[in-house]
C-alpha cells in the first residue's frame, strides 16, 4: 500500500516536500519583493493620517504577516530566523497571499494574531473584522487563499446611527476565541468568536465619578487598557487608562470556558483562606468570603479537589456571576506614600504634558509594571506595591442572559468605585491594614522618561509600546520619529529577592531607529513593527516604513542588565601607564646622562720623568689607552648606533611636524580670507540690531503698548481655559454623543429582536417592577450627567468667547 503526503504547507517551514508545487526561494526579509514598492507608493502613498499603525504580526514561531494596503490582502511569509548567520533573517519567496471572503469596506490601521495562529484581527476606525486562517478554500488561480472573514459587534461600533468608537482591541491572554474591546462610550466587553461575534458575551460600564461628583471631562474619558499577566489576581484583572492619566482595575473578569492552571487557581484560593477569613477584620472576612465563593462556583474543582494525578493541570472556568453584586471599579490608584511625604501628593495626577495616549502592563519576575505614555512624549513607569485583590459593590445586582436550563450565557454590570475616600497607603504599614480591606493597589514610581520628542503636531506625540520576548525588562516604544528601546534596571520585588542593590539606577533609553531624515524634516512614522525572538538567546525587531522598506535589526541582550562598575584608581593607573607607553624615547636615557665615570689607576709620583718608550712609559700608556677605549670610544659607537637607528623616526617626527606647520598656515590664510566677510556680516547685524531696535521704540509708542501684564490668577484661568479647549472640550463632546447614543438605544431598542428572542433573562414577573425602578435611577443619573456636561460646556464656551473678545 501507497501513501502519498502533501507537506507543501506543514505547521513548521522544511525544505523537504514530497509533492512541491512551487519552488521556494530563500531571500533577507528586508529584500523580499513584497516589501518592494512601486514608485507612486514610494512618492504619495506614505501619507499619515494620524493614527497609529501596525501592519505586522508575528504567530511566535516561524510565519510573518503582512498586511498590504494597497492590494487589499495579507501577505504570510514563513522565516528562518538567526540565518545565514545571527544577524539576518530570511523570508520564504513567494509569499503565501491570503485574502478576505467579503469585502472590506474600512481601511485596516492594525492587525493582530492570536494565541495559537488561527485567526487574525483586522482593526480599523470603521470596522472590525476577524479572519479565520485555517478551513480556507483556494480560488481559480491556485496561488491565493480565500479565508472565512467575519465582521466583530457591528451592529454596537460601526451602525450608521452609532457614534461609538473603537478605542482599544486586543485577545485575551487565556484565551483564543475571546476578544477585549474598550469603545468611546466608557464600555468595556468581552466577545466569544465561538458563540457570538455580534452580540457580546460580557459587558461593563464604567462610571469612574459617582453622580454630583464631577472634576472634569478627561477623568471619564477612557484611552487604552491591558490584561493582567500570569501573576496571582492579575491573571483575572483588566487594566483601564484614563485620558488624564488616572488608572482603574476591574478584578475578576473571567472570560467564559477561558483555560488557566490548576496551580496557579489553589495559590489564590489557598491565600483567601489563609490571610482572609482567619482575620480579625470583619471587611477582611466578607471580601474572602466573596471570592473564595466566586472561585467554588467558577472552578468547581477547587472546592471538591477530586483532580486526579493523570488529569491534566488546568481548569476550565464556568460561566458564573454574583446575583447580587457587581465587580468594583477599582482606583483610580494612587502613589505610594513615604513616612515624611505629604498625603495630598499620593494621588496620581497629570503631571506630564498633554494627556495620555497609550498603557502597557508588563511582568517581570515578580513586579508588575505599568507604563504611561503621554503625548507630549513622556513616559511615567510605576510598580504596582501590593497584590491586587478582587472587590465588589454589594446591592448592585448584574444583569444575566441565561437559556432554558439556567445556564449563564452573558451579563451585563454598572461598574462604580466604592464610595468613600481611601485611606493612604504607606510603605510602614502593617499586613493587616492592607490584605483583602478592598483597597486598590499603590504605585511605586520607578522612573519618568523624556523621550525628547519634536513637538511639531498640534495633537501631540502618538506613542505605543511592546515588550521583547526574549528580555521582559526591555520595552520597545514606537514614535513618529522611529523606535526608542527602555530597559529597566530597578525592580522592587525581583532586586529583592535576587539581592540586588541598585535603588538608585534609573532605566537605560536607547534609539534603535530613527525615520527623520534630518532636524528639519518631518517625521515619518512606521505603519509596521514587530519583535522576534528564538530559541537560542537572539533578538530582532522588524519595522516597516511608511513607504513600505523593511527594516531588520538585531538587538543585544547578554550584556544589557550587567552592572555598571566602574574602578577610578585603577583607571587612572592605566591612563598613566599608556601616557608612558605612548611617549616614544628618541635616546635612551642612559646615552643622556654620558659616559660612565671611570677610576683611575694609582700614578707613582715620579710619572712625568718617566720616558714614553720606556718599559714602564709603555705600559702606562698601554692601561690608559685600554681605559680610554672600554669607555668612551664604546661609548661613542653607542651614540652613532642610536642615531643612525632612530634616524627614520627623527626625521617622520619632523616631516610631521612640517605637515602640521603648514595645515596650520592654510588654516591662518582661510581665516584671514574669511575675516572681511565676517567682518561684513557683523556690520550688517548691527544694522538689522539698530533696525529692530527703532521698530520695537515704535511699537512701544503704540496706544496697546502699555497694557498691564496678566496677574497669577489670570494666568491660572488662562491656562485652565487652554486646558479645556485642549483636551476637556473634545472629551466633553464625545461624552455627550457617547451618552445620547447609550440613550437612543436605550429607547429605540426593538423588544422582539432575534436575539432577546434567543434568550431569556432570568428575571420573572415579580421582579419587573424593581427591574423598571432600576432603569428610572440609571436614567436619572444618565440625565444628571448630561445636565452637567452641558452646563460645562456653555461655561466652557462663554469663558472661550470672553477671551476672543478681550484680545481683539
Amino acid at each position: 500500500m501507497r501513501f502519498n503526503f502533501d507537506l507543501s504547507e506543514p505547521s513548521t517551514d522544511s525544505r523537504l516536500s514530497l509533492t512541491p508545487k512551487e519552488e521556494v526561494e530563500w531571500v533577507p526579509l528586508q529584500k523580499h519583493p513584497v516589501f518592494s514598492a512601486p514608485d507612486a507608493v514610494r512618492n504619495g502613498g506614505g501619507k499619515f493620517n494620524g493614527a497609529p499603525k501596525n501592519l505586522v504580526a508575528w504567530d511566535g514561531a516561524s510565519r510573518l504577516y503582512y498586511w498590504d494596503q494597497n492590494a487589499q490582502c495579507l501577505h504570510r511569509i514563513s522565516v528562518r530566523l538567526g540565518e545565514p548567520d545571527p544577524t539576518s533573517i530570511l523570508a520564504a519567496f513567494p509569499s503565501k497571499v491570503m485574502r478576505a471572503d467579503v469585502k472590506l469596506n474600512f481601511e485596516v490601521s492594525r492587525i493582530s494574531i492570536n494565541r495559537n495562529g488561527s485567526a487574525l484581527l483586522l482593526i480599523g476606525s470603521d470596522g472590525l473584522c476577524v479572519m479565520y486562517l485555517y478551513g480556507r478554500t483556494c480560488s481559480s488561480d491556485n496561488k491565493t487563499i480565500i479565508c472565512r472573514t467575519v465582521s466583530v459587534g457591528s451592529q454596537i461600533y460601526f451602525s450608521s446611527s452609532n457614534v461609538i468608537r473603537t478605542l482599544q482591541v486586543s485577545w485575551h491572554p487565556y484565551s483564543d476565541t475571546h476578544l477585549g474591546i474598550l469603545s468611546s462610550d466608557s464600555v468595556f466587553r468581552l466577545f466569544n468568536l465561538a458563540s457570538d461575534v455580534m452580540q457580546p458575551e460580557q459587558e461593563y460600564y464604567l462610571q469612574p465619578v459617582e453622580p454630583g461628583r464631577y472634576r472634569n471631562a478627561a477623568s471619564i474619558c477612557p484611552v487604552d487598557f491591558s490584561f493582567g499577566g500570569d501573576h496571582l489576581w492579575d491573571r483575572f484583572s483588566v487594566f483601564v487608562l484614563f485620558s488624564d492619566g488616572s488608572i482603574y482595575i476591574l478584578c475578576p473578569v473571567v472570560p467564559f470556558g477561558s483555560v488557566y492552571k490548576w496551580e496557579s487557581i489553589l495559590e489564590i484560593y489557598n491565600d483567601a483562606q489563609t490571610f482572609g477569613l482567619r482575620s480579625v477584620n470583619s471587611l477582611a472576612v466578607r471580601n474572602s468570603s466573596l471570592a473564595i465563593s466566586w472561585l467554588e462556583a467558577t472552578f468547581p474543582e477547587v472546592a471538591q479537589e477530586t483532580i486526579d494525578e493523570g488529569d491534566p493541570p488546568a481548569l476550565k472556568a464556568h460561566p458564573h456571576a454574583l446575583f447580587d453584586s457587581s465587580v468594583s471599579l477599582q482606583g483610580p490608584l494612587r502613589k505610594i506614600c513615604h513616612g515624611g511625604e505629604d498625603e495630598s501628593l499620593a494621588v496620581r495626577g497629570a503631571e506630564c504634558e498633554g494627556r495620555a495616549v497609550s498603557f502597557l502592563y508588563n511582568l517581570v519576575s515578580k513586579d508588575s509594571i505599568v507604563v504611561t505614555s503621554w503625548s507630549g512624549g513622556q513616559l511615567q513607569i510605576d510598580a504596582l506595591a501590593d497584590e491586587i485583590q478582587p472587590v465588589w459593590t454589594v446591592n448592585i445586582p448584574p444583569r444575566l442572559c441565561v437559556d432554558s436550563q439556567d445556564r449563564i450565557r452573558g451579563l451585563a454590570m454598572i461598574c462604580e468605585p466604592i464610595s468613600g475616600e481611601l485611606p493612604v497607603v504607606k510603605l510602614d504599614q502593617p499586613l493587616d491594614h492592607t490584605v483583602w480591606l478592598g483597597h486598590p493597589p499603590p504605585l511605586l514610581r520607578l522612573a519618568t522618561v523624556d523621550l525628547a520628542l519634536p513637538k511639531n503636531t498640534e495633537s501631540g506625540s502618538i506613542i505605543t509600546m511592546s515588550i521583547d520576548p526574549l528580555m521582559q525588562e526591555r520595552i520597545y516604544v514606537v514614535h513618529d520619529g522611529g523606535i526608542d528601546s527602555v530597559v529597566l534596571h530597578f525592580l522592587p520585588f525581583t532586586s529583592q529577592t535576587r539581592g540586588k542593590d541598585e535603588t538608585n539606577r534609573s532605566p537605560s533609553v536607547h534609539p534603535v531607529l530613527n525615520t527623520c531624515q534630518g532636524e528639519t524634516s518631518s517625521p515619518s512614522p512606521l505603519c509596521g513593527f514587530v519583535s522576534l525572538s528564538d530559541s537560542f538567546g537572539y533578538s530582532w525587531i522588524v519595522g516597516v516604513t511608511s513607504t513600505q522598506e523593511c527594516v531588520v535589526i538585531e538587538m543585544k541582550t547578554w550584556n544589557l542588565l550587567l552592572p555598571v562598575q566602574i574602578d577610578s584608581e585603577k583607571k587612572s593607573v592605566d591612563l598613566g601607564a599608556k601616557k608612558e607607553r605612548d611617549t616614544p624615547d628618541i635616546i635612551s636615557k642612559e646615552l643622556l646622562s654620558g659616559p660612565k665615570v671611570i677610576l683611575l689607576p694609582q700614578a707613582s709620583p715620579n710619572l712625568r720623568s718617566v720616558a714614553a718608550d720606556s718599559i714602564e712609559g709603555r705600559s702606562t700608556l698601554h692601561q690608559y689607552f685600554n681605559l680610554f677605549q672600554e669607555n668612551y670610544v664604546e661609548y661613542a659607537h653607542k651614540v652613532h648606533f642610536e642615531l643612525k637607528h632612530h634616524a627614520p623616526q627623527l626625521k617622520q617626527i619632523i616631516d610631521d611636524q612640517h605637515a602640521r606647520l603648514s595645515e596650520a598656515q592654510n588654516k591662518i590664510l582661510k581665516v584671514e580670507e574669511r575675516q572681511s566677510r565676517l567682518e561684513e556680516r557683523i556690520d550688517h547685524a548691527v544694522q538689522q540690531h539698530n533696525i529692530l531696535e527703532q521698530r520695537l521704540q515704535h511699537l512701544r509708542n503704540l496706544p496697546g503698548a502699555h497694557k498691564k501684564p496678566l496677574s497669577g490668577a489670570e494666568h491660572a484661568l488662562k491656562a485652565e481655559l487652554d486646558h479645556f479647549e485642549g483636551v476637556e472640550l473634545d472629551a466633553l463632546h464625545s461624552s455627550i454623543e457617547a451618552l445620547r447614543a447609550r440613550l437612543r438605544r436605550l429607547t429605540q431598542s426593538p423588544e422582539g429582536s432575534p436575539g432577546n428572542q434567543q434568550r431569556q433573562t432570568l428575571g420573572k414577573n415579580y421582579v419587573q417592577d424593581a427591574q423598571i425602578s432600576q432603569l428610572r435611577s440609571l436614567m436619572e443619573k444618565l440625565s444628571l450627567v448630561n445636565s452637567e456636561n452641558l452646563k460645562k460646556v456653555k461655561l466652557v464656551e462663554s469663558a472661550l468667547k470672553k477671551q476672543e473678545s478681550s484680545r481683539y
